[in-house]
């Protein structure tokens, strides 16, 4: 689009003059300047916040949005339970679940459409990017089972069993530290970082609240193997929980667990190559039967080795499924 601007806007920011005659916001603005997509009289601007003086020339190029359609790709991933109404597939760790920004392609939802011809379709996403089937999520990084829905009917009475914490969900971990207590629980605030807004915190004054059970199953010189239980299910939750209590996930990068390990394994633990997260265990009732289903699966090979370099025994020796968190369903 072109636009000349008035005189009676002299003085406005170029940023807050484009937010008002385009469907962009101010920050919106802000990327398409940096992309190079705004000219002030044929030269790229500087700024967002230079002040207009009127009569300028001003040429936007508003991207095409996001295409509403995924691709169907054939990306291996394992499956534990399979039926018209859902499927439970075990992610694995580097591919992210739906596609975003800088993801377009190669995800979860792109795999799962090669393999299924029907998924619950789309029920509003806040960016327009497909996500169909998919009830809930992992990080990428996060290996480990997801509940995935056939059926409209399906993805919404699994939605309402998260919702209402009816869903047991586990998760493995490998923590530096070895000073936890055996068992606890994390209760806090949950929300976006002050200072940096790809981080969460449980340092803030307001969010939401988020719940984590954990029980160590194994103490190495330096690092720990703990199960955790999710009460709520927030974004990057244990992961957050355990690096601001001081003991970081072994491989997260973004939240301080590529911190130097030590004893046995510590070699081992260095070289991950992501953070060590599997979702091993789910528990749920079937969302048309009722039945109640329970599956899990062990971590793959590069947390499996990691885990026996520091404990010296195989992680199906250090884990096995049981019930032992508070208000677990």
């Amino acid at each position: 689009m072109q636009v000349i601007v008035p005189t009676q806007r002299a003085g406005m920011r170029l940023d807050q003059f484009l937010s008002e005659v385009s469907d962009l916001s101010r920050s919106q603005i802000t990327q398409r300047i940096q992309a190079r997509d705004v000219l002030v009289d044929g030269d790229i601007p500087v700024k967002a916040g230079i002040r207009l003086r009127g009569g300028e020339v001003i040429d936007l190029t508003i991207p095409p949005p996001p295409s509403t359609d995924a691709i169907p790709q054939d990306i291996p991933f394992g499956v534990l339970y399979e039926d018209e109404h859902m499927v439970v597939v075990d992610k694995p760790a580097d591919i992210v679940v739906h596609p975003s920004p800088g993801h377009e392609t190669g995800t979860m939802v792109n795999a799962l459409l090669y393999r299924y011809e029907s998924l619950a379709p789309d029920v509003g996403t806040e960016d327009g990017r497909p996500r169909p089937g998919i009830v809930h999520r992992l990080d990428l990084g996060t290996s480990g089972l997801m509940l995935v829905a056939r059926t409209l009917e399906a993805r919404v009475k699994l939605s309402e069993q998260i919702a209402m914490r009816n869903v047991s969900r586990r998760y493995l971990a490998i923590v530096h530290g070895n000073a936890l207590a055996d068992t606890g629980t994390f209760e806090t605030l949950h929300g976006r970082h002050p200072k940096d807004r790809k981080r969460f915190s449980s340092r803030v004054k307001h969010g939401k609240t988020a719940i984590t059970h954990y029980r160590v199953l194994a103490r190495g010189a330096s690092m720990s193997l703990v199960e955790c239980a999710l009460e709520t299910g927030r974004t990057h939750q244990i992961r957050v929980h355990f690096a601001d209590a001081g003991y970081p996930l072994v491989g997260d990068k973004i939240y301080g667990g590529r911190r130097r390990a030590l004893g046995r394994g510590a070699a081992s633990a260095s070289r991950l190559s992501r953070q060590a997260l599997h979702a091993w265990s789910i528990r749920f009732a079937h969302p048309i039967s009722g039945q109640r289903i329970s599956l899990h699966q062990y971590p793959p090979l590069d947390m499996a080795e990691v885990a026996y370099a520091i404990f010296g025994k195989p992680i199906e020796e250090l884990a096995a499924p049981q019930d032992w968190a508070p208000s677990s369903p």
